[in-house]
């Protein structure tokens, strides 16, 4: 088999247990954009053009408080801020990959895109990293993007008993606990969420706004003490 369609499925296949939150995840922004009294349109079209759930649920809940755009605009900047992040750190695999192909992988950068693809470059490197990160990254975003279109279709008919919420929090849980590996990582997750916690009252989500920032400082500052310590 070509050795570049065996890693893009192979980065395909990594994904399926992971899918199991993105599919409701997927649904849960797309209803919760009809419940603040967006058309299921608007609804889904928000997951193709944002195409970030974390950053969505922020500013749905800011549209839900009526909050003026800028917060909303600054709110989502701030939280997706980490995906200049991921596209540093994954350039080194993607380098000799012509633009044109690379393009549309672009659009489907994810957390969880990234967190299996350096997971696995970290352990086994495949014979081409870009493929499987190309695999990786198409399935989830092909999910994600079914998955809230069923959500906006569905809208209200979803009863809240169905809890499907929790997606939200595993699915990120799951990934964080994968990137703790070292001392740096895990102070920046320790801040970032105490302050989370310790802000929380503030309006307009400005508390999540603050503990990244923070989280990031810090992590940043602690690993540039313990190289020049080295």
């Amino acid at each position: 088999m070509n050795t570049k369609k065996n890693d893009f499925l192979s980065g395909a296949r990594d994904t399926l247990p992971i899918l199991l939150s993105i599919i409701p995840f997927g649904m849960i922004c797309s209803v919760a954009a009809i419940s603040v009294g967006l058309t299921p349109f608007q609804a889904a079209g928000m997951s193709f053009v944002v195409f970030a759930g974390a950053s969505q649920l922020a500013v749905l809940q800011l549209m839900s408080e009526g909050a003026v755009w800028v917060v909303m605009v600054l709110t989502a900047w701030v939280i997706n801020l980490r995906f200049t992040m991921y596209s540093a750190t994954l350039a080194p695999y993607l380098k000799d990959e012509p633009v044109l192909r690379k393009i549309p992988f672009v659009y489907f950068l994810s957390d969880q895109a990234f967190g299996i693809s350096m997971n696995r470059f970290a352990n086994d490197m495949p014979i081409n990293p870009a493929w499987y990160f190309y695999g990786a990254a198409s399935t989830i975003g092909f999910t994600w993007l079914v998955s809230a279109v069923i959500g906006a279709l569905l809208g209200a008919l979803i009863p809240a008993s169905w809890g499907l919420d929790f997606a939200f929090p595993l699915s990120f849980m799951a990934l964080m606990f994968a990137a703790i590996k070292d001392k740096p990582s895990g102070i920046a997750a320790l801040v970032g969420g105490i302050t989370a916690i310790a802000l929380k009252g503030l309006p307009y989500n400005l508390g999540l706004i603050l503990a990244a920032a923070l989280g990031i400082a810090v992590g940043v500052f602690v690993e540039k003490k313990m190289k020049a310590a080295k």
